[in-house]
């Protein structure tokens, strides 16, 4: 199955990274947030990827065309161009690479997809957003509703501390908890291919109009995920996984 990655996006909130560079090229540890979610998809074996881009988007295309050479050690023939790596990440991803517009909005990124996606069921996330998730369980949980599109409710991590007063006393104190309710929009969907008709073109935002228009058909899943969730917005968030990373403590590593 496809996965469409949405790679376009300037990444305004992280201004002192994306002026130079795409947001998903920004690292975490040694490797790009790109290359930290297709791994995840890969792992449960979803390697053809499509990856839909935007601002900077020669950035993203150099790294993938490089990548041989920029992941491994290397020994190579000047006289002939011959390389031969040493140690180099054998993955078999196929990556699509798609300039899907400067300014296109989120739904019509998607749509420019579409003549990649034969019409048929695929996967979709954004740039920015790394979890433990399951692909397979979702996948799973997707074909036994037989509705248009799954998306993935995570509760994210508290941006404060909670303390939990009674009658002055406190309770119980936990420093940044995930919350107990308020589920929101994980970025990782499944999707039917017809679900494209209900994007309209490039101004069409994929979470007003299509996914609005899927919950008033009743067509709209969700698939509740409780583990671990990590959205890319602001340097905290960038230091928080760059931390678990460095500690061998990142859970979206299998």
């Amino acid at each position: 199955m496809n996965v469409v990655l949405l790679a376009g996006g300037s990444g305004t909130r992280l201004s002192e990274y994306t002026n130079n560079i795409p947001k998903p090229m920004i690292p975490i540890g040694n490797r790009p947030i790109l290359w930290h979610i297709m791994r995840r998809y890969a792992h449960f074996g979803h390697n053809e990827f499509i990856v839909a881009l935007g601002y900077k988007s020669e950035i993203i295309k150099e790294y993938f065309v490089n990548y041989r050479a920029l992941n491994a050690d290397f020994t190579i023939d000047l006289s002939t161009g011959e390389l031969e790596g040493h140690g180099y990440d054998n993955n078999n991803w196929k990556v699509t690479l798609l300039d899907t517009g400067l300014d296109t909005m989120t739904g019509g990124r998607l749509k420019r997809t579409k003549k990649f996606l034969k019409n048929k069921p695929f996967m979709l996330t954004y740039g920015d957003g790394l979890s433990d998730l399951d692909i397979n369980k979702l996948l799973k949980f997707h074909t036994s509703h037989g509705r248009m599109v799954t998306v993935t409710a995570v509760r994210p991590i508290a941006r404060f501390g909670e303390l939990e007063i009674e009658k002055g006393e406190v309770r119980k104190f936990q420093e940044k908890p995930q919350m107990k309710a308020g589920w929101i929009n994980g970025g990782y969907f499944i999707i039917e291919p017809e679900f494209l008709d209900l994007i309209k073109g490039d101004n069409t935002v994929l979470e007003k109009e299509p996914l609005e228009k899927a919950c008033e058909l009743g067509e709209l899943m969700a698939y509740t995920h409780d583990g671990f969730w990590q959205c890319i917005d602001t340097k905290r968030d960038l230091d928080l996984l760059t931390n678990l990373w460095k500690i061998n403590q990142a859970p979206w590593i299998i």
